[in-house]
């Protein structure tokens, strides 16, 4: 890993409340401070607070993982305007040990129709365990590969954005090709990302060609260089 500076609506659930972690305990045992009245709720912050409760379960139970979706971007500098859910990349074989991991510390994890991710719930938002990225498997490089960043005070792996950007677009298909929710994050990160290498591995596919172009067309990245 280096270390540098460098989304699915609730679930309707309870917030979990059995969360085990450190300094819990003693938390609770203090009496409660004067507070002001409730502001409106900040499902964004609601979103970072869930991803700062996974993390830290996964790290203190050393699983190798890298945060991915809107909180990744937000890590990486972009907008904290988090809409959809918390998302973390995990390797297939170590799914059922951090599901086991979630288990222990009093999360729900269910199993979607889908074969390549799990979800949980935490702080009343959806969080998503994922073992596939685009269709094809997490793998250790990609994890190894994983920024250490501060997530709202907690540090934790996040994908590189070449990673990320690479992992959004490569999921367009004909089916699925919503370039408006990728072009702000390709903004936010342009200067972080090897576009040739994002161009190497998945710029021969129609959607994300087209995503490219778009990007050279509005002056988010550099045109290609052609070859004569």
């Amino acid at each position: 890993m280096t270390h540098n500076g460098e989304d699915t609506a609730p679930a309707g659930r309870p917030e979990v409340t059995g969360l085990r972690l450190a300094g819990d305990a003693h938390e609770q045992q203090d009496p409660p401070e004067p507070r002001t009245p409730d502001l409106p709720h900040d499902r964004s912050q609601a979103i970072l607070e869930a991803a700062k409760q996974i993390g830290a379960l996964l790290k203190r139970a050393g699983h190798p993982f890298a945060l991915a979706g809107s909180v990744a971007v937000y890590a990486h500098g972009g907008s904290r305007y988090l809409q959809h859910d918390a998302d973390f990349c995990v390797l297939p074989d170590d799914a059922e040990a951090v599901a086991a991991t979630l288990r222990e510390a009093g999360l729900a994890v269910r199993t979607p129709p889908e074969d390549w991710l799990l979800k949980t719930t935490c702080h009343g938002q959806n969080v998503d365990i994922i073992f596939a990225l685009a269709h094809q498997p997490v793998a250790k490089d990609m994890l190894d590969r994983a920024h250490v960043l501060p997530v709202d005070s907690v540090l934790m792996p996040v994908l590189s954005p070449t990673d990320l950007i690479r992992s959004l677009i490569s999921a367009f298909s004909e089916h699925y090709c919503d370039f408006g929710s990728v072009l702000p994050v390709a903004r936010a990160v342009r200067e972080k990302v090897d576009w040739d290498e994002v161009r190497a591995t998945c710029g021969d596919q129609p959607m994300p060609a087209a995503f490219l172009f778009l990007l050279e067309r509005l002056n988010v990245i550099a045109p290609q260089e052609r070859q004569p």
